[in-house]
């Protein structure tokens, strides 16, 4: 029992101690705080007595304020001032049967603030002054339905229709919300960040329909602020002349790191109170280095070592970067380590890449501050490309390249045989020294020049010879064998493509003799059955074509023409025509045959003796007529006519011929007479070889001698 002990407050874990605890009563006490988890750890407590205190801004406002109270099963809170009921005021409480809010001015209970107490069975309410609008139309439909009703006295203060009636009374579509005379707030306070040392202000703004005076108070984590210093004002909202809209600001100057917690606004008039959001201030220090990076100047090889350190509230950051960028060669090449608890900064194997302003930023919530860092490596001189010797004539211009490197940039100093060189009109230098140039070289321009490069670290020195020759034609430099090497490729291109178009127009000119010298007369693959056709050959004879466009009893000459044969044709003056070389023989019988050059044109088998007929063609005397000569195929015409032959061989075969034709045993056809006119039928104007009907010529006429 610790009541009539005017306590004021119970803090977090303040009853911690009591786990075996039943019953508590805190009754007639000043209590106007229960902070949240006040009660945790009384696993034990039954019942909980508060009555006529002050927390009715923990009943209003607070959540989970009887956390760790699960098994509690009475709580009684008569005469604490509350007004209004907010949803979560209760939360924590599912075993509780028994709640006294008797001799309470209640306005205001918010909806389901009662529905996670699944075991209450007994609620004391006696208030008057309830605010019968839209929002508490849920109340007596509740009670009703828990059978809590006979416990509950709530009459209606407001609107002024329903003054005075029983909540139980009024129809459901009577709890309307035409106006809201109890404030609301329309701009909550802002969680805030400040630096130490500022002035920092919260504004918390509300409206209200009702023209009741209005009260402002400013909570620090729930507790009243008495003397802060508030500013409030208020004016006519425009668009509802009605309406009034109130502010108030809380000021805080110079604010330290006691002015850190959460901060809320109430604003209060005759129907209730309202709480504002709670707005956490957190007061932060500016960071502030106690290790500041310094200029250093390291040699290529060695490591490079930067401190930076910073301390702030909350403790600030440090990020380093180079040259304004986060690009860190040595980083690249892991040639970069941070080491966080000795605030270092180690590059190892610097290199002159490395070289650049190096930047340690620290930073927190309030703000950050930067330091830089130059560091500076050095190398000793070296060459970028070696000095080459040069031979070049008189009166022709030298250049001498020394491109150098080196930290800090060396200076470039040329000599000529180990003396200073003589400048004179005639040499020029580029900037920095890294070119000679020498114009109209003479022969005492020759000699060894030396490049000599130095800077704090060291002097360098390279050299390069340089020879004069008398005149151009005595020069053995790489540009005369280049000059020498491109005429003989130019040379050798050039004999290849002439030789290439001689040997196209040869080649040319040769298709186009042989196209010229060359006549091929074209005959149907479907001779026999055309011959049938005419009458000259029977159903199942094969047949065999010889077409010769050549001059007949003639010899060709050496001069490619045909001859006539005077020993033939006496009395007739051949026409001299050109012979046509190829000869054209079809064969269907699938036999060879040999084609000599006679002057008839005759066809003769060749070792198979005489198969089948024959039909040829020769050459008469005219270009545009040819003889056609069909023979039979059986053997015994040839014998028969062998016999009547006077003359069996042309008179341009010589003895000799006739005797291996004999001895091979060929066979001759019987020549057709030269009466110096064509002989044969004559061609139709479409070219065609072979006789019309009215021209057939029978085997056994065509073969007798005339």
């Amino acid at each position: 029992i610790l009541s009539y002990n005017n306590l004021t407050r119970l803090d977090e874990g303040s009853l911690a101690d009591l786990g075996g605890l039943h019953v508590l009563r805190l009754s007639h006490n000043s209590i106007n705080h229960i902070a949240e988890g006040a009660f945790k750890g009384l696993k034990n407590l039954r019942v909980l007595e508060l009555d006529h205190n002050d927390i009715s801004g923990t009943i209003e406002d607070t959540n989970g304020a009887f956390t760790g109270l699960e098994n509690l099963s009475k709580l009684t809170l008569f005469g604490n001032k509350i007004k209004s009921v907010a949803k979560k005021a209760f939360s924590g409480l599912e075993a509780l049967e028994h709640l006294n809010l008797g001799d309470n001015a209640i306005r205001s209970i918010q909806a389901d603030a009662f529905a996670k107490m699944k075991s209450l069975r007994q609620l004391h309410i006696n208030s008057d002054s309830f605010l019968c609008d839209c929002q508490l139309k849920w109340l007596p439909q509740w009670l009703v339905e828990k059978e809590l009703q006979s416990s509950v006295v709530a009459t209606c203060a407001h609107p002024e229709s329903l003054k005075s009636k029983s909540i139980f009374a009024i129809l459901p579509e009577s709890f309307v919300c035409d106006d809201f005379p109890k404030p609301q707030i329309i701009i909550q306070p802002e969680t805030t960040v400040a630096v130490l040392g500022k002035d920092i202000r919260f504004t918390c703004s509300a409206a209200s329909s009702s023209s009741s005076p209005m009260m402002f108070a400013w909570k620090k984590d729930n507790e009243m602020l008495h003397n802060a210093e508030i500013e409030n004002f208020a004016h006519v909202r425009a668009k509802d002349g009605e309406v009034m809209e109130y502010t108030t600001i809380l000021h805080l100057r110079h604010v330290t790191f006691t002015h850190e917690g959460r901060y809320q606004c109430i604003i209060t008039n005759h129907f209730g109170s309202t709480y504002s959001n709670k707005a956490r201030l957190t007061v932060n220090v500016l960071p502030s280095f106690i290790k500041t990076p310094h200029d250093i100047t390291s040699r290529t090889g060695t490591t490079a070592r930067l401190e930076c350190a910073a301390e702030g509230h909350p403790t600030p950051q440090i990020a380093w970067q180079k040259d304004g960028g986060t690009d860190f060669p040595a980083a690249r090449e892991r040639r970069m380590h941070v080491m966080p608890d000795d605030d270092v900064f180690f590059i190892t194997d610097v290199k002159i890449e490395d070289m650049g302003v190096y930047s340690c930023t620290a930073q927190n919530s309030a703000g950050s501050v930067l330091a830089n860092a130059t560091l500076t490596v050095l190398e000793t001189p070296s060459l970028i490309h070696p000095l080459e010797d040069h031979v070049v004539s008189v009166g022709e211009t030298v250049a001498l390249q020394c491109k150098a490197t080196g930290s800090p940039p060396p200076r470039i100093t040329w000599l000529k045989g180990d003396q200073p060189l003589v400048v004179t009109e005639r040499h020029h230098f580029t900037s920095g020294n890294q070119l000679l140039i020498v114009r109209n070289v003479v022969l005492e321009d020759a000699g060894k020049y030396t490049c000599e490069m130095s800077n704090t670290l060291g002097t360098e020195r390279a050299h390069s010879h340089v020879s004069i020759l008398q005149s151009l034609g005595c020069r053995k430099d790489r540009t005369t064998v280049g000059i020498i090497t491109i005429a003989v490729v130019c040379s050798i291109v050039l004999t290849s493509l002439v030789w290439v178009c001689i040997i196209y127009q040869t080649r040319k000119k040769s298709e186009e003799y042989s196209v010229t010298n060359t006549d091929e007369t074209i005959v149907p693959p479907d001779v026999p059955s055309y011959l049938s056709s005419q009458g000259t050959l029977s159903d199942r004879q094969d047949v065999v074509v010889r077409v010769e466009n050549q001059q007949p009893n003639g010899h060709i000459d050496s001069n490619g023409m045909c001859q006539p044969d005077a020993g033939r044709c006496p009395d007739v003056e051949a026409p001299t025509v050109g012979c046509r070389q190829p000869k054209l023989c079809i064969g269907y019988n699938k036999d060879t045959w040999k084609t000599e050059d006679v002057a008839d044109g005759m066809l003769v088998p060749d070792k198979t003796g005489y198969g089948l007929q024959v039909v040829c063609a020769d050459c008469s005397g005219s270009t545009d007529s040819m003889n056609l000569h069909i023979y039979p195929r059986d053997s015994e015409f040839y014998s028969e006519s062998l016999k009547n032959m006077d003359n069996p061989y042309p008179s341009t075969l010589s003895s000799k011929e006739r005797n291996r034709k004999r001895g091979a045993g060929t066979s001759l056809l019987p020549p057709q007479p030269c009466n110096g006119v064509a002989s044969g039928p004559r061609m139709e104007t479409d070219g065609t070889l072979y006789p019309s009907n009215h021209d057939r010529i029978r085997p056994a006429s065509t073969a007798s001698p005339l």
